[in-house]
């Protein structure tokens, strides 16, 4: 079965699945286990971890409803499929706020906790699956285990992180952050290399909660790095005229036969993009929306690479080696002349993570979208999988469609430990391609 809703957010590999929807009795399974199967959720994945060519994929979205909210703790449990969106929607006028998101608000719980997402404040809360209490997990063969740190804990870090391997997430319990209003002070602040990025970094972890910087990843020499440093803390009290959500923007009705993004346009578009802020440095209040979720408001954006699709890099860099290694890949990304659209740098916090798999750890973490050109793009990723490889870097699963299997299993040595809680019947393009 071919249907665009299932397929990876970057486009790239294509697939062929079976479809079968899930919903709150799941109890059909053993009609299903003639071929691998794979949960899916809203298939924001980047390359391959969610999906499952010539298998099964369990559609979760139909895990949509909510289940318990105490307002006065802070303690949601919802089904799986529930979108974050949705979560933020009955939250927000409540006064809660998630305590990690990424940067797309439309994932689902499920796919959240598979994936141990991260978001701008990793250095003051870490990952995503610190935030769950529990949640209950169904095995191929029909078991149900309720996994938290005090019961069935290996699963349970297995699961966190486990890019949808172990079973399927029937519903989970999250802990949530208390918040005064739907706003955030904002700061945005204009730097001109690699050095005052890192500076800005170090003296904004401990006032600031979330942190990030767009770069201008075409720049060269003096002026590599350059880009926008955000900080921000949630409003405490409401401003005499609260800005409001945006709201979705159209974006691109169709996929397009080409993509819009090549040397030229992109070039420009870093060079508008970095000019766009007059002043050095901007402060004002922004709704959360736009300022977590900027790509959201645009809809589709994904299909402006066109057909081919694109492939995301994003890398971790432990401290010792961040600041060499992030100038090199630049360097080399220039060299190649095949720039980013989005290119994002933030510094992770040293707050362990519990999945077993999960990405993030102390160091520095870079982003990057390319076009897919094919050679000349594998070309180059390979290349930074050198550098970063040296480094003693690593790249994120859930936003990867072509690392080798050599690479996977020295940038996640413990990827055999976490084996041995795959569910027998599970599997997925990503994971046999880098465990052959």
């Amino acid at each position: 079965m071919s249907d665009s809703r299932y397929r990876s957010w970057g486009g790239y590999p294509r697939a062929e699945h079976e479809i079968h929807k899930l919903h709150w009795l799941t109890d059909s399974w053993p009609n299903y286990l003639n071929k691998p199967l794979l949960p899916f959720g809203n298939g924001r994945s980047y390359g391959d971890s969610c999906l499952n060519n010539d298998g099964i994929l369990l559609d979760a979205r139909g895990l949509d409803h909510f289940i318990h909210f105490d307002t006065e703790s802070g303690i949601l449990r919802c089904e799986a499929g529930v979108l974050l969106s949705e979560i933020l929607e009955l939250i927000v006028p409540k006064g809660w706020f998630l305590p990690v998101t990424p940067g797309t608000r439309f994932i689902t719980v499920g796919g959240a906790i598979a994936n141990d997402v991260h978001g701008k404040n990793h250095h003051r809360n870490g990952t995503f699956g610190r935030f769950v209490n529990q949640f209950e997990l169904q095995r191929s063969d029909g078991t149900r285990l309720v996994c938290s740190p005090p019961e069935n804990q290996e699963m349970y870090e297995a699961t966190i992180g486990g890019l949808g391997l172990t079973g399927v997430i029937l519903w989970a319990e999250l802990r949530l952050q208390k918040i005064h209003t739907p706003h955030m002070n904002v700061e945005s602040i204009r730097f001109s290399n690699l050095d005052e990025f890192f500076e800005l970094s170090e003296e904004s972890n401990d006032l600031f909660e979330y942190t990030v910087a767009w770069i201008d990843c075409l720049a060269k020499g003096d002026a590599l790095g350059r880009g926008f440093f955000i900080r921000a803390n949630h409003a405490t009290e409401l401003s005499s005229d609260p800005p409001r959500s945006p709201g979705r923007k159209p974006g691109f009705p169709v996929e397009l036969p080409f993509s819009l993004l090549n040397s030229y346009t992109l070039k420009a578009f870093n060079l508008l993009y970095y000019n766009k802020q007059f002043l050095r440095r901007w402060q004002g209040t922004q709704h959360y929306e736009p300022f977590f979720y900027p790509l959201d408001g645009i809809n589709h954006w994904n299909r402006m690479y066109g057909k081919a699709g694109f492939l995301q890099y994003q890398c971790v860099i432990p401290h010792e080696h961040g600041k060499e290694a992030v100038r090199n890949i630049l360097n080399e990304i220039s060299r190649a002349r095949s720039g980013s659209f989005l290119s994002v740098l933030k510094v992770f916090g040293d707050i362990s993570s519990p999945g077993m798999l999960s990405f993030p750890e102390p160091g520095i973490t870079l982003a990057l979208d390319f076009p897919n050109r094919y050679k000349k793009t594998f070309e180059l990723l390979d290349n930074l999988d050198i550098l970063l490889k040296n480094a003693g870097g690593r790249l994120y699963p859930a936003k990867d469609a072509r690392m080798s299997a050599d690479n996977f299993k020295h940038f996640y040595p413990n990827w055999e430990k976490f084996s041995q809680y795959i569910d027998p019947h599970f599997s997925s393009s990503f994971w046999r391609r880098v465990t052959v």
